[in-house]
């Protein structure tokens, strides 16, 4: 089989999405608590997105969109018989160096077999949203985390149009593709549920944060370099409380793999080691030397396995936060957030309404641009729509501080705390008064908390 060439996809017949019981029920559940109850092959549970209930604009097929400032594309594989009422997974495959978004979406030479490294034939419900994003200049470099951007400006768009289990977001790739997924595993551990890295040959992609747990599997071929392998799955050993231990690995000429799952992880994030008597294949078959096949590769009914285990069981506990003691979330309605330094209020410029909008200090005046509510859930909502945002999901100091259409995320979570501050649960960062300024327009970002009077807050009625 030749992975890496072919990209005609022979047509083949999906499964229908089931349709649901009482739909219209559904819908109700929706806009009351933002939780679908479904049937079928779904999770029982699923965190709904902001475009559960629309009519899609989004379509399969191949989609360019501004990232950083460049023009990115990726290929959007939608499941025949798409509901709008029913949320999906959502699934990313990265490509190898040299490779391409149409190899990963066609499976190359094996098709539909391999499509989206096997998992498009696995998902045999209809159950999940695929995407195959394109590396600039067919890599995954991730410059300045541009390539981390560009994925949370694809999952922003998808989230926004379709129906997705926003708890639900899983990440495969092989060679620099496995690096790309983790380096999502690294930087974006509060948004993806899991990864999957198939012979990645070590953090060329970065790892920004990596102190997160996530639930992690490795494939590595024990010919191919597999200290590197070992070391990115030791990572995920370490914060998920995983006991470390050797796991085995096949001896050369066994023609096998070997499977471990790792003992003593905390519940809901698992890691996983596959080791395989092979190179630097991302389809390897048990019995046959250097074989590769998308349709006998035992690597995608694991990969699909492993992730889909997931189903309506999110993490037990949330990873743990270096963040100040925070008081309990009681609910606070219609409230000003006025600065200990400055004495002026959180305010959106001109009243906007419009994604992105970063928020400023100005003199406090009560009116609805200055109305906040904290939410048991952690967010700080203003007009009753839109939520006090971390631009981009960003976790650097510096990063605006933004409204956005609430979606629930992390970086959309507060925790107000007793000493003042207010920091936001993804970055651990606090709520700052740029450059220590006080006047009217001063912006308001995320930086390290130092104490400062410029990052102290109260709520006025």
């Amino acid at each position: 089989m030749k992975l890496f060439i072919g990209r005609a996809r022979p047509d083949q017949k999906r499964q229908s999405v089931p349709r649901l019981l009482g739909a219209a029920l559904a819908a109700l559940a929706l806009a009351a608590t933002g939780v679908y109850v479904v049937t079928g092959t779904q999770p029982a549970f699923a965190a709904a997105s902001a475009g559960c209930g629309k009519a899609p604009t989004l379509t399969s097929g191949t989609r360019t969109i501004q990232s950083s400032g460049q023009n990115r594309s990726f290929i959007l594989k939608i499941p025949d018989g798409y509901n709008n009422t029913r949320p999906h997974r959502l699934a990313f495959g990265f490509h190898w160096l040299g490779g391409t978004m149409d190899q990963v979406a066609s499976g190359g030479s094996d098709g539909f077999s391999w499509a989206y490294y096997g998992m498009l034939s696995q998902d045999t419900g209809g159950t999940t949203i695929f995407v195959a994003p394109q590396g600039l200049g067919n890599g995954w470099g991730n410059s300045n985390g541009q390539d981390v951007t560009f994925t949370d400006d694809m999952i922003r768009l998808i989230e926004n149009d379709l129906c997705v289990d926003t708890a639900q977001l899983f990440s495969v790739g092989f060679s620099y593709g496995g690096a790309m997924s983790y380096a999502l595993a690294c930087a974006r551990a509060n948004v993806f549920r899991a990864v999957a890295a198939i012979a990645a040959p070590g953090a060329i992609s970065g790892c920004s944060g990596g102190t997160q747990p996530i639930a992690y599997m490795g494939i590595h071929g024990i010919n191919d370099n597999i200290g590197s392998g070992r070391g990115l799955r030791d990572t995920f050993v370490r914060n998920n409380g995983c006991t470390p231990q050797n796991a085995p690995e096949p001896a050369r000429n066994s023609l096998t793999h070997i499977l471990t799952t790792y003992s003593g992880c905390r519940t809901g994030y698992p890691v996983v080691w596959a080791a395989f008597d092979g190179g630097h294949q991302q389809g390897p078959v048990d019995g046959c030397a250097g074989c590769e096949s998308g349709a006998r590769s035992w690597v995608k009914p694991e990969v699909w396995k492993f992730f889909t285990q997931f189903a309506g069981t999110p993490p037990s506990s949330p990873p743990p936060s270096s963040s100040p003691s925070s008081s309990p979330p009681p609910t606070r309605s219609n409230v000003m957030v006025v600065g200990g330094q400055s004495g002026r209020c959180i305010d959106v410029p001109s009243s906007s309404t419009t994604n992105g909008a970063q928020v400023q200090l100005w003199d406090c005046h009560g009116g609805t641009n200055q109305r906040w509510t904290y939410t048991a859930s952690k967010q700080l909502t203003v007009y009753g729509n839109k939520c006090l945002d971390a631009s981009g999901a960003g976790t650097a100091n510096g990063t605006a501080v933004v409204i956005w259409d609430c979606h629930g995320r992390a970086n959309q979570q507060w925790n107000l705390n007793t000493n003042g501050t207010v920091t936001g649960v993804q970055s651990g960062l606090c709520l700052d008064a740029a450059g220590n300024a006080t006047a009217n327009g001063t912006k308001i970002q995320l930086w390290s908390c130092n104490g400062g009077t410029n990052q102290q807050w109260s709520t006025r009625n």
